[in-house]
C-alpha cells in the first residue's frame, strides 16, 4: 500500500519475472503482471499502480501502444518501455505517446532502477507540476497536514521510495509508512498514485 507499486506488462513469462525479482530487490512492489493488453487494462483499474512497464510487442501485436494510450487518456501515471525494438521507427511512434523512458531489452537493473526514478521525478515537475504549501495544501482538507507530513508528501510527490524518503527526513521506514498512513488518510486516498491525483485535482 506504501510502496511505489509497479505494473510489468510484458508477454514473456520468464522476463516477467525477471523484472519483478529486480523490482523487489529494491524499494518497489509489483502491483500486477500482465501478459496481454486486455489483461493489462483490468489490473490497471483494479491495482491504480503508480507506474508502468510495457513491452511494446504483446503476443505479435504492437498493443504496448494501445496500453500507453489508455494510461494517458484514463490512468496519468508514469510509464517507461521496455522493449528488444530499438529502430527509428519504433522510437518515433513511442515517442507520441509521451513515455518518461525508452528502455532496449536487455537491461541492467541499474539502468532500471536509475530510469525508474529519473520517470517518476519528471512526470511530477513536468506532466504534474503543483507549487505545493503546507497553508494551500490544508485548506482544502478536513484534518490539516502537520509539518512532516507535509515534508513527505513533497517528497513523495517528487516520486522517492520508503527509503529514499527515511534518508532524507533521517527516521525509520516504518515511521514513514505511518506519515504516509495519516496522509492517505487526510486526503483520502489509497495508494500513492491517488494521493497525487487527489493534489493535482485540488490545488489545479
Amino acid at each position: 500500500m506504501f510502496d511505489i507499486r509497479v505494473l510489468i506488462v510484458e508477454d514473456d513469462p520468464i522476463i516477467a519475472e525477471d523484472i519483478k525479482e529486480m523490482l523487489n530487490n529494491v524499494d518497489y512492489s509489483v502491483s500486477g503482471i500482465a501478459y496481454t493488453k486486455d489483461e493489462a487494462l483490468r489490473i490497471m483499474d483494479r491495482e491504480k499502480p503508480d507506474l508502468a512497464l510495457l513491452d511494446i510487442n504483446l503476443n505479435g501485436q504492437h498493443e504496448g501502444y494501445d496500453v500507453a494510450e489508455y494510461i494517458n487518456k484514463s490512468r496519468k501515471i508514469p510509464f517507461l518501455y521496455l522493449t528488444s525494438y530499438s529502430s527509428k521507427e519504433f522510437v518515433e511512434k513511442a515517442k507520441h505517446t509521451m513515455p518518461m523512458g525508452y528502455i532496449v531489452k536487455p537491461f541492467r537493473e541499474e539502468e532500471l532502477y536509475s530510469s525508474i526514478e529519473i520517470a517518476l521525478y519528471n512526470f511530477s515537475k513536468f506532466i504534474l507540476p503543483l507549487d505545493l504549501s503546507l497553508a494551500i495544501v490544508n485548506s482544502h482538507i478536513h484534518q490539516p497536514l502537520t509539518d512532516r507530513e507535509f515534508d513527505i508528501l513533497k517528497d513523495l510527490y517528487e516520486g522517492k521510495t520508503n527509503q529514499q524518503l527515511a534518508e532524507k527526513n533521517f527516521v525509520s521506514v516504518n515511521t514513514v509508512k505511518t506519515h504516509l498512513k495519516n496522509i492517505f488518510e487526510k486526503l483520502d486516498t489509497r495508494s500513492r498514485s491517488e494521493t497525487i491525483a487527489r493534489l493535482t485535482e485540488l490545488l489545479h
